[in-house]
């Protein structure tokens, strides 16, 4: 995947994509690199994507990095990282897959599933 988009938008949206996407499906075309997650509400979107995990985020997009490596590269405790990687994997941001660590048993890689995130909110008045 060469590039994710990240937006704010409501279920028509999300349906209006979708049959868009089966017709050209059924036309035989090919889909692009392209993957978008979209957030009904924005201050949801905001908090999956907070600071710290944008952080992280940018870190394994230059290139995987082990829940060591990046607890000591963005200072902090293994625990929490996990967490975040987790909640990541869960809309699609990230993945991770353990791999062996001779001599310490296995680690866990995590990796970006794009080169490019674009994040786009749109705030209406309630």
């Amino acid at each position: 995947m060469s590039k994710i988009l990240v937006q704010t938008g409501d279920a028509d949206g999300f349906f209006d994509r979708a049959r868009a996407a089966a017709q050209k499906a059924d036309r035989g075309e090919v889909f692009g690199e392209k993957l978008t997650l979209s957030f009904e509400d924005p201050k949801r979107m905001f908090e999956v994507l907070s600071e710290q995990r944008r952080r992280l985020m940018s870190e394994v997009m230059r290139e995987p990095k082990t829940i060591n490596e990046l607890s000591k590269n963005l200072h902090r405790n293994r625990s929490s990282i996990s967490k975040d990687v987790g909640l990541l994997e869960r809309v699609g941001l990230v993945t991770s897959h353990k791999q062996p660590n001779p001599g310490h048993g296995v680690q866990r890689l995590v990796c970006a599933v794009a080169a490019k995130i674009e994040v786009v909110a749109t705030l209406e008045a309630a």
